[in-house]
C-alpha cells in the first residue's frame, strides 16, 4: 500500500513527521528525483532521498513465537553466565528471543519464546485470568481433603492463593489448572499440605498445548496465533 511520504520518513526512523513536513515544504525530499510535495504517496520500490540521501524504510523484524518442551534441569533465563545450561544457549535459535514467564529449574514443560514484548506481560499479568495447567506427582498418597485444600487456596509468601480447579488422576497424581504466578506456587502449596512434589509438567498455557517430545520445539500455527490475540484483546497491554 501506498504510504505518505512524511509518514514513510518518520517510519524509516529518519525524523518525525512533523520535520518531515518542513523538509518537503523546503524541496529537500524527493520521489525518484522528482521533488516531493506534501502529502505525495511513495510506492513500493520507489526511491525516496533526502537531500541526496537515499531513505530506506526499516524492515519489521519477524514475530516469533516458539512452544517449547524444557527439560529439567534447564533455567529459564537470558543470562548467559548461568550454569550448567540456560534455556536460550540450549535452545540455540538463530535470532533474540526471551522465555514469556519461568519455569523452575528442576519442573519440566511448555513455555512460550518470543521477540515480542509486547505480549508478555499481557500474558503473565494474575489479573489477566490467563490459564496455565500443570500435571503434578508427589511423594504420597494424596486424599479428598488435599484436592479440596489445593482447589479452595493455601496460605503461601504471606497471601492464600486464589481458588483454581484440581482434579486427582491417580494415586499420587493430579492437575491443577492455576491463573495466578506466583514464585514456585504449586511446590509450595504441595509443602503447606505436608506433601513434595515429585515431577512436575506444565502442559498448557492458554489456547497452546503441550504437543513436541521433551527438549524440542515448535511455532506456533496461524490458527493457535489467532485464537490467542482473541484471548489477550480484552487483557491489560492490549495490543496497539
Amino acid at each position: 500500500m501506498p504510504t505518505r511520504i512524511n509518514k514513510y520518513l518518520s517510519e524509516a526512523g529518519f525524523c518525525s513527521r512533523r520535520v518531515a513536513d518542513k523538509l518537503i515544504e523546503e524541496g529537500k525530499v524527493t520521489i525518484n528525483g522528482i521533488v516531493s510535495e506534501i502529502g505525495a504517496k511513495v510506492k513500493e520500490g520507489d526511491k525516496v532521498e533526502v537531500v541526496g540521501r537515499r531513505i530506506e524504510k526499516l524492515k519489521k523484524e519477524k514475530k516469533i513465537y516458539l512452544a517449547f518442551n524444557k527439560p529439567a534441569g534447564i533455567v529459564c533465563t537470558t543470562d548467559r553466565r548461568v550454569e550448567p545450561a540456560n534455556i536460550i544457549d540450549f535452545i540455540k535459535y538463530p535470532t533474540r528471543i526471551f522465555p514469556v514467564g519461568r519455569l523452575d529449574k528442576p519442573s519440566e514443560g511448555l513455555i512460550f519464546l518470543t521477540n515480542d514484548g509486547d505480549i508478555v506481560n499481557k500474558i503473565l499479568r494474575t489479573r489477566n485470568n490467563h490459564e496455565k495447567e500443570y500435571i503434578v506427582e508427589v511423594n504420597r498418597q494424596i486424599n479428598r481433603e488435599f484436592v479440596q485444600g489445593m482447589s479452595n487456596g493455601v496460605e503461601i509468601l504471606d497471601t492464600i492463593t486464589k481458588k483454581c480447579f484440581v482434579k486427582q488422576l491417580g494415586p499420587k497424581k493430579f492437575k491443577i489448572i492455576l491463573t495466578q504466578g506466583l514464585n514456585r506456587q504449586i511446590r509450595r502449596m504441595c509443602e503447606s499440605l505436608g506433601y513434595r512434589v515429585k515431577s512436575l509438567k506444565r502442559v498448557r498455557i492458554m489456547n497452546i498445548r503441550l504437543d513436541v517430545p521433551i527438549g524440542e520445539y515448535r511455532e506456533f500455527t496461524q490458527e493457535e496465533l489467532f485464537e490467542l490475540y482473541v484471548l489477550l484483546n480484552n487483557s491489560s497491554n492490549t495490543f496497539e
